[in-house]
């Protein structure tokens, strides 16, 4: 059995210019890093190391020099969104269930204008679902899924400046929200839950989004289980990527998400918040979704609508390693964090 590479760059060091030694990332000039956790697994067994940029320069081993330049490779702009900085995408759900917010934008006006306000705060892409995927959701119907998302897509198509993503795992639904004016596919199961949707979502040339989970909502958190965590939903999320390309939708069109809280206890999701930069290593653009999340509450004791706190340290970890896409419901709050965390980098 070959052993597998895996990269986790460390020690992030402001850009000098003057040739100090440091890899970049997702080829961002202020994405750089002098180090990296270096894991070679073979079947079960994971050895891991810490290695110097020059190391990973001089290695002449082929997997782990290809693994370095896809690490390194400028990511695609997103919807036209360049991702040269963080962006934020503004939580729109049209449910009477999720668990932060069910309910209180369920009728198209409303979530309409909880929608524009959203871009008023800072949002750079609006993402709309009609299906609740909190642990223990019951799955509903394309039809009624279609009957709450598509008034607010159309009407948002006409009013919003900012690309609009359809979060649902339905490939009607991503059908129709396309035809609508959505600009993005954000798909919790990534891409695996209706057998259409791989080429569904080929065929409408969008951007997609890959969030790993294991189980379905209604039973993803009884007793979830990984060998490694952090390298098991890596091989899930590269599986999915492979099975796009086979499809016939190119790596630069891909976001991976680890997908907190999907399937995962209190410590693999500090183990996946922990070592996000490890997925750059996949080729594509990285996306975070922690906000107001119940491993907060878990370590916190706070409520969902309480969580704004742990959802900026959340934000932030992610982006000192390299996110380029935070979701979240706070997006003012989130705005702010980033302009002072940027101002004091210099970033």
């Amino acid at each position: 059995m070959t052993a597998k590479f895996y990269i986790r760059p460390v020690g992030r060091i402001a850009p000098s210019g003057d040739g100090e030694r440091g890899f970049a990332v997702a080829g961002r000039d202020d994405l750089i890093f002098a180090a990296a956790e270096l894991s070679e697994r073979e079947g079960e067994a994971v050895r891991r190391r810490l290695v110097s940029a020059a190391y990973l320069a001089a290695s002449a081993d082929a997997e782990l020099a290809g693994l370095l330049q896809r690490l390194g490779e400028p990511r695609a702009a997103i919807a036209g969104l360049a991702l040269n900085r963080p962006r934020i995408m503004g939580v729109v759900n049209v449910t009477p269930d999720s668990f932060s917010d069910g309910g209180r934008w369920l009728e198209p006006e409303a979530a309409v204008a909880h929608a524009l306000r959203l871009e008023a705060e800072g949002a750079d892409i609006l993402d709309i679902g009609g299906e609740s995927s909190r642990p223990g959701a019951e799955p509903i119907g394309p039809e009624e899924e279609l009957r709450r998302v598509l008034p607010v897509i159309e009407a948002l198509a006409k009013r919003a400046r900012v690309p609009l993503s359809i979060d649902t795992r339905n490939a009607e639904v991503m059908r129709r929200a396309a035809q609508a004016g959505a600009r993005l596919i954000n798909d919790v199961s990534a891409l695996a839950h209706d057998p259409n949707s791989l080429a569904v979502a080929a065929e409408t040339g969008l951007p997609v989004i890959l969030m790993h989970a294991q189980g379905e909502p209604r039973t993803m958190q009884r007793d979830p289980r990984y060998t490694d965590v952090v390298l098991d939903v890596y091989d899930a999320l590269e599986t999915r990527i492979e099975a796009c390309e086979r499809a016939g939708i190119g790596r630069e069109r891909l976001i991976v998400d680890p997908g907190i809280g999907f399937g995962k206890t209190l410590a693999h999701n500090l183990a996946l918040l922990g070592s996000l930069s490890i997925f750059h290593g996949l080729g594509c653009a990285l996306l975070l979704g922690a906000s107001r999340k119940s491993f907060i509450g878990k370590l916190t004791g706070a409520g969902a609508d309480e969580r704004l706190p742990g959802s900026l340290a959340a934000a932030l970890i992610g982006v000192a390693q390299g996110v380029q896409l935070l979701r979240v419901h706070d997006v003012a709050a989130t705005r702010q964090a980033l302009a002072v965390w940027e101002g004091a980098l210099g970033v």
